[in-house]
């Protein structure tokens, strides 16, 4: 099954990255895991921006268009794809600098694997409102961020004090790619995509 490891990194991560790093799956395999991952901030977003409505504060709900809506989903699916991709380059890039030598499979399953708990909590946006999924998209990073920690040593085959320089490194690199996905979007929208609102 496609997504068999997500219980594992869960309920016993450290355990789980030491079965990714036996297998070695596909990268067809660790691929379809991101491609499918992907779709549950970007379904839900959908829903709640076109149909339930988001409430900022004590204002009353702000709805999309269903088209808009649709077009900023799209958007954010294939921003999250792009990010990760982004992200497993770079941690393949940077390997040779902390005495790795990964196959761009395992950095795409490093970096697929880390970004699940920050995809997954995307299923927060059902409820949207702003404070509910800031607070649960920032438990998705730190465990995310935990996750990286705790893989990186185990995936790449280096020592733990090696790993902590290399994952630090790696989360500075995902904060630089999570400003430039910010910027483009801001850019975006002050160039003609701004969503369309109902009312």
């Amino acid at each position: 099954m496609i997504l068999n490891h997500i219980w594992g990194l869960y309920a016993h991560p450290v355990e789980e990255w030491k079965t990714i790093d036996q297998r070695h799956e596909s990268l067809r395999f660790s691929l379809s895991h991101i491609l499918i991952v992907a779709l549950i901030p970007c379904i839900a977003a959908y829903f709640a921006s076109a149909h339930i409505g988001w409430s900022i504060g004590a204002r009353e709900s702000i709805y999309m268009t269903q088209g808009s809506a649709l077009m900023m989903a799209g958007a954010m699916y294939v921003g999250l794809i792009g990010g990760v991709l982004a992200l497993a380059y770079l941690v393949h890039w940077m390997a040779k600098t902390f005495g790795a030598t990964p196959t761009f499979t395992q950095s795409i399953e490093l970096a697929a694997y880390t970004a699940t708990p920050v995809m997954m909590s995307g299923i927060a946006a059902l409820y949207p409102e702003l404070w509910f999924v800031s607070m649960v998209f920032l438990a998705g990073v730190a465990y995310s961020v935990y996750l990286l920690y705790a893989g990186v040593p185990i995936l790449m085959h280096i020592p733990e004090e090696r790993g902590f320089i290399y994952a630090s490194s790696v989360v500075t690199a995902g904060l630089i790619l999570m400003v430039c996905l910010m910027t483009a979007t801001v850019i975006a929208w002050t160039n003609g995509f701004a969503p369309t609102f109902v009312g």
